[in-house]
């Protein structure tokens, strides 16, 4: 085999390792734009900027290196904010024919549906109901209801897309927790649901019982 042909395979082979490189940029900056959650799509817009930068810099485009390189400066910066920033909590409590809470539910069915397929709507069975605020903004519900004497049950705990970073659940189940043992609850109970929503009782200390529900001992 001639040096030409050498080179000429050698050189077909870089080019369609930098193609791609440039499908597989392309490909993740376009996964991010369809992230419900600004954090998943800060992280995923990052690598997708990054990898497009390098691409740029392999293949001697230097404005398309300088454009994800700001790109990447920008999504550091945000993501920087996002870990940072003091998150202010607060709850706001509210009756059960609550007019806001009813459209909230319905605006949110969809989506509550994915994390809490069996839920229904039964304000008679609300002990406990109230929106989680953050810096004054909704950012969920969390509905429960008392099982037994000291046990509370949870029937919707669903927090909005741009706020699913497990401050919530935290703020609720550790923070409240002096407020719930006051009024002689024990233990918190949920049902799995989805896989999503498993990893999130877990996340949040919940366990496991033999009956397949998720139980938080608050004592």
């Amino acid at each position: 085999m001639s040096e030409k042909v050498k080179s000429y395979k050698l050189k077909n082979m870089e080019s369609n390792v930098l193609l791609w490189i440039g499908y597989a940029a392309s490909g993740v900056i376009a996964l991010s734009m369809t992230m419900n959650s600004i954090v998943k799509f800060r992280w995923i817009n990052l690598v997708g900027a990054s990898t497009f930068a390098t691409y740029g810099f392999l293949i001697s485009a230097f404005p398309v290196m300088a454009l994800n390189g700001f790109i990447v400066a920008v999504d550091i910066y945000y993501l920087i904010r996002i870990y940072t920033k003091t998150h202010l909590f607060d709850t706001l409590e509210v009756r059960g024919d609550n007019k806001y809470l009813l459209k909230f539910l319905d605006y949110h069915k969809d989506e509550i549906k994915k994390f809490f397929p069996d839920f229904v709507y039964k304000p008679e069975m609300n002990t406990i109901s109230f929106f989680v605020l953050r810096n004054m903004a909704v950012a969920g519900i969390f509905l429960v209801h008392r099982e037994d004497e000291n046990i509370l049950k949870v029937g919707l705990d669903y927090v909005v897309p741009e706020y699913r970073d497990y401050k919530n659940g935290k703020y609720v189940y550790h923070r409240l927790k002096s407020i719930f043992i006051k009024e002689n609850y024990q233990k918190v109970i949920a049902k799995g649901g989805t896989s999503k929503h498993i990893k999130y009782l877990k996340k949040l200390g919940f366990k496991e019982n033999n009956e397949g529900l998720f139980v938080k001992e608050l004592l």
